[in-house]
């Protein structure tokens, strides 16, 4: 039967306060499909459907035979903030908006990143271990944790997430120092850190860094065996952004050559990364499975955010921005 409903199509892991967005509006019918469908069975999805006005997206991929199956698309729109498995200039020559979750999880990025750093600083699984297995004194004294207390900082990448990783490291009186071309000087000064315009100059100052920039071609491999080398050998390593932009291998061997102490990543090249992954077998290296922006409330606030973004395309009236390709509104 014919309707005048829109339909938006959104994996079954949506969330409900998502969900309870779109319930709210009499002219929009919600579709939904497995969250991890493969390409073929979503393009067919899509066909199934006949008309897909809006499509919200997690780890999906969506390129030019997704845009062409998907009738009537007005909206595509990804439950985070990383939108590498989407072929932007596709949706742009379809005049196809693409939209992400604003700061929704930017909060629980930058919260696991200090979670990162300060587990690697304190030694949390060494000595978790030390007391399940009965050894409480045995050598505890021979390699102590550190304080984040007056360490130097760089964060590489000053967005949503780098910006508020640097309120949380400055409450905690370290000195923090910003590598991000396309931001200005005058904004990191602003924020109370300090702007480096180098990046292979800064690499030695700092005691911690934390990764906090898209995965693009100018950053994939960015921290690569060059760049580890320049690093002191007591600095922490993190990154919760995208696979990629640390070189794995060299990266194994900074950490086994004494030239690193410690590295935690939330993001592998290969995800899931392979069981055999050397790095994981490391004991001044530490890893969760891309959640750092996976909450139970950053849930709630993408599923909300990604359900707005979409109504807000269908009534003539996007949020500009959360928009990633603005040219397809002018």
């Amino acid at each position: 039967m014919a309707t005048n409903k829109k339909r938006l199509l959104v994996p079954d892991i949506f969330g409900m306060a998502g969900l309870d967005v779109l319930k709210r509006r009499d002219d929009v019918e919600v579709a939904t499909f497995p969250g991890t469908t493969p390409t073929p069975a979503f393009i067919a999805r899509l066909q199934e459907l006949g008309e897909v006005n809006g499509v919200a997206l997690g780890g999906t991929p969506f390129g030019a035979a997704e845009r062409d199956a998907a009738k009537g698309l007005q909206v595509v729109a990804r439950i985070g903030v990383g939108y590498d498995a989407v072929d932007v200039p596709a949706l742009t020559a379809g005049r196809i908006p693409l939209m992400v979750a604003g700061i929704a999880n930017s909060p629980s990025v930058a919260e696991h990143a200090v979670f990162l750093m300060m587990t690697l600083a304190k030694r949390a699984a060494h000595f978790h271990a030390m007391v399940q297995e009965g050894r409480w004194g045995a050598d505890r004294m021979k390699h102590l944790p550190i304080d984040l207390l007056g360490k130097t900082l760089l964060i590489v990448g000053f967005g949503r997430i780098g910006t508020r990783t640097a309120k949380r490291t400055l409450a905690m009186e370290m000195n923090v120092l910003v590598y991000d071309p396309y931001v200005k000087p005058e904004a990191i000064r602003a924020a109370g850190c300090e702007p480096v315009a180098d990046l292979d100059a800064a690499l030695p100052r700092a005691d911690f860094v934390t990764i906090h920039c898209p995965k693009t071609p100018e950053t994939v491999g960015m921290i690569d065996a060059r760049r580890l080398a320049l690093m002191k050998p007591t600095a922490i390593l993190v990154s919760t952004a995208r696979g990629g932009l640390i070189a794995e291998a060299p990266l194994h061997a900074a950490l086994t050559g004494g030239r690193l102490a410690a590295a935690g990543l939330d993001v592998f090249e290969q995800e899931p990364t392979p069981k055999d992954n050397p790095l994981l077998r490391l004991p001044n290296f530490i890893s969760s499975p891309h959640m750092a922006g996976v909450t139970t409330e950053a849930v709630m606030r993408m599923a909300q955010t990604t359900a707005e973004n979409m109504l807000s395309v269908l009534d003539g009236k996007p949020n500009r921005d959360n928009v990633i390709n603005k040219e397809v509104l002018d």
